[in-house]
């Protein structure tokens, strides 16, 4: 065999010389007084989903195994013997409000630790023997490339730039893999329905295991936003050397997306073929859109996002299907990523939503997905692998006891879309958008603030009480308006 050209960057991958460590996990008893607690006393049942949710996370918690080449503990996908780049990232979004008990980033560190010598990274490894489940040039080896943004999320939440230190180069590298392994000659993206992570969508024909020529939207837009994240954190580390081939190619991407990728007789993001027609199925992948800020023109962003309200389309009994209503191929029961609703794919479009200024909408679908899941929850108690969009089931398929990635609804939606709490420790801000229709005062305790500061928070509509061992700025923000205050270490009384 002969060898792949070596990428420099992998060299100073501080991952790939460390050694496995594994202390015991924690049992759930010991560590549930160090999670957040929600307090909601007009919805006792997502306070009871959210603390299940928890609690099959932590039965799968899983030690390293020194064989396998892993270096820490992590979470484990719940889905084979195998762990999943795609669903690590995102569980990566709800681990992120327990790292004061277990350190959730762990689960990534093991996929930076068998990255290869010119950055590849395997979508899927092995946790027994650590062998990677494709090899590289596989169409369905890698991918989505999302491993920077759940990074960035952390960072974010945490205030940790220590670790922006170390995830840059492997981050950095396996972008340039993707960039030389999985772009057409002209510098856009594929993917295949198995790399984009969903699966069997109709979108593009006979496509789960092979690109068939097509540019994937929704690769382009991570790429796109890969390049921003990763631009971002090269300023942030001095690394200015590599921020213009950053720059450029994301200039390029959002030129090309928007010139190519865009219909106007749908106001709607789209795959497009070799002769550059347009799919014509909506998929829920092209909501990744919102996330980079410059994406999307002015005129474009109320059409495209009035589909989410659209009952034709996106807005169905349980919102949000992967797959449109009015697309071939869309399957009433889910059908798997043919109209499942999943809970990864929802988190990335609220997160999305609120990116662009639609907190309400946000806050909207995020109250009708976690009312439909604990309608199933109440009838089975657990949570399933993704639900039916035209009625209160689990999806077909669906695996059951799912935390896993299902971890998103109960734990980091009702935080931060129902609850509405955001914090951006970097800048020392709390933002508490306050959308929630109850009378009752509600809020969170023991919410994690930096690495090692808690912060209390409850209010109702006339008064919010904040606890916090660490000052920083708050912004209060409601259907009345808005108002910021800076908020001192101890016990704050704020009039509303």
């Amino acid at each position: 065999m002969y060898p792949r050209p070596a990428e420099p960057l992998v060299s100073r991958n501080p991952f790939l010389d460390r050694t496995c460590h594994a202390p015991r996990v924690p049992a759930y008893g010991d560590v549930r007084p160090r999670l957040p607690v929600p307090i909601l006393p007009e919805h006792a049942s997502w306070v009871e989903m959210y603390w299940r949710a928890w609690e099959l996370a932590w039965s799968n918690l899983r030690r390293a195994r020194p064989l396998s080449g892993f270096i820490a503990n992590f979470i484990d996908t719940a889905f084979n013997e195998n762990t999943f780049m795609w669903d690590s990232a995102f569980m990566m979004q709800f681990g992120l409000y327990g790292r004061r008990a277990f350190y959730f980033m762990g689960t990534l560190d093991n996929f930076y630790a068998q990255q290869h010598r010119d950055g590849y990274i395997c979508r899927e490894i092995n946790t027994e023997d650590g062998h990677d489940y494709f090899y590289p040039f596989d169409p369905n080896s890698t991918g989505p490339n999302i491993l920077a943004w759940a990074e960035w999320n952390y960072f974010r939440a945490s205030g940790d730039s220590s670790r922006l230190q170390e995830v840059f180069w492997p981050l950095l590298a396996y972008h340039r893999w993707q960039r030389a392994n999985r772009t057409w000659p002209g510098g856009l993206y594929w993917a295949t329905g198995l790399s984009s992570g969903m699966d069997n969508q109709t979108r593009v024909p006979d496509s789960m295991h092979h690109h068939r020529h097509w540019t994937w939207l929704d690769a382009n837009l991570q790429a796109a936003l890969n390049c921003l994240i990763l631009w971002q954190m090269a300023e942030l580390l001095g690394e200015r050397d590599y921020v213009q081939e950053l720059v450029q190619e994301r200039v390029r991407l959002i030129h090309e997306i928007n010139a190519r990728m865009w219909n106007s007789g749908t106001n709607f993001y789209h795959d497009i073929d070799a002769e550059g027609h347009f799919s014509p199925v909506k998929s829920i992948g092209a909501y990744w859109a919102l996330l980079d800020p410059e994406m999307i023109p002015p005129d474009r962003l109320a059409p495209f996002v009035r589909h989410l309200r659209d009952p034709l389309v996106f807005n169905r009994f349980h919102r949000i299907p992967s797959q449109a209503a009015d697309s071939e191929g869309y399957e009433p029961g889910g059908g798997y990523w043919r109209g499942g609703v999943w809970s990864p794919t929802n988190y990335m479009a609220l997160k999305g939503l609120r990116a662009v200024g639609q907190f309400s909408l946000a806050h909207e679908i995020a109250v009708n997905h976690l009312q439909r899941v604990g309608a199933v929850f109440e009838r089975t108690d657990t949570f399933w692998e993704n639900y039916a969009p035209e009625s209160a089931a689990p999806g077909e398929p669906a695996k059951p006891n799912f935390v896993g990635w299902t971890g998103l609804t109960p734990i980091a939606m009702l935080l931060e879309d129902v609850i509405g709490l955001h914090v951006d420790w970097p800048q020392r801000r709390v933002t508490w958008d306050r959308q929630l229709a109850t009378e009752a005062a509600y809020g969170v305790y023991q919410y994690p603030l930096g690495s090692n500061g808690l912060l209390d928070i409850v209010g109702d509509k006339e008064r919010i009480t904040v606890t916090t061992t660490l000052p920083f700025t708050l912004l209060v923000q409601d259907a009345e308006g808005r108002l910021q205050t800076a908020v001192p270490e101890g016990v704050t009384e704020i009039s509303l």
